[in-house]
């Protein structure tokens, strides 16, 4: 069982103090003893401890710096939203496979972000410009936001706030289940909660650091019963050594244990396993003794945005994948919806 995070060590930008929810963050961690340093920026952060970049990039990940979001215009996030909502960047899990390692580079630490009304002013402007369209925002396309969130709260501040919005609607997706604060925020139905959900195999390999699979399926029932809209995220759908029965006893697994008012609606998105080139040089360094597949012979290429392309499964093997997948959501929820497979 993963505990709720905690960091061991704390940054404070300056003007964080400025906001109310710096101001908390400082109070505390100051009355929990925590170790407190300023920065003039997470930019300027050098020496965290460690004596080598092994231990420096796992302290790395139990470091918080707390901050202003200085950008306010916002990404764009498809196919899962129209934008991404930055409320927080990085995150304190140990995915081996997770996008977060090459984009993230030498700063893998966590950053939570202050100025929360100005990034909801922002996303209300984006709204404006849509309405009368319905305008998603995807919370965790840079970090697990649910992972910090008894600290922080932005997020359920931010399911509110959509709660009352008549063309924004808000998601996000968890690997943690660290919900319980997050059950009584009057969400009206505009939040789609999903969870990221895997084979026990991907689990227990490639997820350290992060809630187990009986844990996620809980916090998943906990979420319908407060009657969030909700989701499953299957990703990376990876093929392992008997994949079809992992992937199956999931789905199974999934359905017994979810209220059935919770399978009505309920949405699927599935990715399969990919990785660049740079991911590859990040990953062997982070995680030297991975069991994590990353054999450029095995796959195909596929061009990717900025010019850095991708190696997915040869189209047969993501063929097999797809029509399984299928199957088994057809079989465990027929009332449900895949959003899309890639």
């Amino acid at each position: 069982m993963v505990k709720p995070f905690m960091p061991q060590l704390v940054y404070f930008e300056p003007k964080a103090m400025e906001y109310p929810l710096g101001e908390q963050l400082f109070q505390k961690f100051t009355d929990l003893g925590t170790e407190i340093r300023y920065t003039t920026s997470h930019n300027q952060i050098r020496n965290l401890p460690g004596e080598n970049d092994f231990q420096r990039y796992r302290i790395a990940k139990s470091t918080l710096v707390v901050g202003l979001r200085k950008t306010l215009k916002f990404d764009t996030s498809k196919p899962s939203a129209e934008y991404a909502i930055p409320f927080a960047t990085g995150c304190m899990g140990h995915c081996h496979y997770c996008y977060l390692q090459t984009t993230m580079g030498s700063k893998p630490y966590i950053r939570t972000y202050v100025n929360v009304d100005e990034i909801l002013q922002a996303a209300q402007q984006y709204i404006d410009e849509r309405t009368p369209e319905i305008t998603r925002f995807e919370a965790s396309c840079t970090s697990d936001i649910v992972g910090i969130d008894h600290l922080t709260h932005t997020l359920k501040r931010a399911i509110e706030y959509f709660g009352q919005s008549d063309f924004g609607r808000l998601r996000f997706v968890t690997k943690f289940n660290t919900v319980d604060h997050l059950l009584d925020a009057k969400h009206n139905g505009r939040t789609r909660f999903r969870f990221s959900m895997n084979a026990e195999y991907v689990i227990k390999y490639f997820e350290p650091g992060t809630s187990r699979l009986h844990e996620r399926i809980e916090a998943a029932a906990k979420v319908a019963h407060a009657g969030y809209p909700l989701g499953f995220i299957i990703a990376p759908i990876y093929l392992h050594e008997g994949w079809q029965e992992g992937y199956r006893q999931l789905f199974e697994q999934l359905s017994a244990e979810l209220p059935d008012e919770a399978k009505n609606g309920v949405t699927f998105e599935l990715i399969q396993h990919r990785f660049t080139k740079p991911a590859k040089r990040v990953i062997q360094k982070n995680y030297p003794m991975t069991k994590l597949e990353l054999d450029e012979e095995r796959r195909r290429y596929k061009w990717g945005k900025y010019g850095i392309g991708k190696y997915i499964y040869p189209k047969e093997e993501e063929t097999e994948m797809k029509e399984t997948l299928f199957k088994y959501i057809e079989t465990y929820f027929p009332e449900g919806k895949i959003e899309y497979f890639t």
